[in-house]
């Protein structure tokens, strides 16, 4: 059974520092609640695709809009929520056992994803019926 709710996913504004001269992210370990040991991002995402349509058993994951914007619908059986990302400076921790959707891609938009696993595709629920069972 998959527990998790659209509420434990929430928006994880990023340390940085400010310069005239360019702002710098920083993601150090111990600024998420896990150990990041996948990274990977999406870009040139045509803006009537959408990607995702899955949920995890296991893996959490944090997404950064690095540049331009989207949009992930979040969907735990019960409840949906769309989160809105376009700051490079705030992302969204996505807990497992949520379903999520990303869509709405801005022309030029890049994507982050920090993972707290190595891609395991037993992890993956890709189905939405099946993912509904086990709620």
């Amino acid at each position: 059974m998959l527990n998790s709710r659209v509420e434990d996913c929430k928006i994880i504004e990023i340390p940085k520092v400010i310069n005239p001269e360019g702002n710098i992210g920083i993601l150090e370990n111990g600024f998420l609640p896990f150990e990041t040991k996948r990274v990977y991002y999406l870009y040139d995402v045509p803006s009537d695709a959408v990607r995702g349509g899955h949920a995890h058993k296991e893996l959490y994951q944090f997404l950064i809009p690095v540049s331009g914007s989207f949009d992930v619908m979040l969907h735990d059986g019960i409840q949906q929520k769309r989160v809105f990302l376009n700051k490079p400076d705030k992302g969204l921790l996505i807990v497992p056992g949520i379903w999520r959707e990303l869509e709405n891609f801005a022309s030029g938009s890049v994507c982050l994803v920090l993972a707290s696993n190595n891609y395991k595709e037993s992890d993956y629920i890709r189905d939405f019926d099946q993912f509904l069972k086990l709620q």
